[in-house]
């Protein structure tokens, strides 16, 4: 009982994680006048490659597949693992 309450517990910390990773933004009108529709981006971080328009990302929520090249030097997301691992 003890390791399925575990299980259970982890995977809420996971699905926690990643829905935070989520940025809703409300919908806007620009300077010009162009109306933007409200939508979800990534969480910013310093990564390039960490984003939904870069290969071969999809974006969850349109199911569009990213069509920016990747970067071969990117720095590390700053919300990475080895942050995380730095910090224990």
């Amino acid at each position: 009982m003890r390791k399925l309450i575990a299980l259970v517990g982890m995977v809420l910390l996971l699905v926690a994680g990643i829905a935070a990773a989520d940025q809703y933004v409300r919908g806007y009108t620009r300077s010009d006048g162009t109306y933007v529709q409200p939508h979800y981006r990534s969480s910013p971080d310093s990564s390039y490659n960490n984003n939904w328009s870069v290969k071969p990302n999809t974006n969850p929520y349109t199911g569009e597949r990213g069509t920016r090249e990747p970067t071969l030097y990117d720095k590390p997301p700053s919300n990475s693992y080895d942050w995380y691992r730095q910090r224990r």
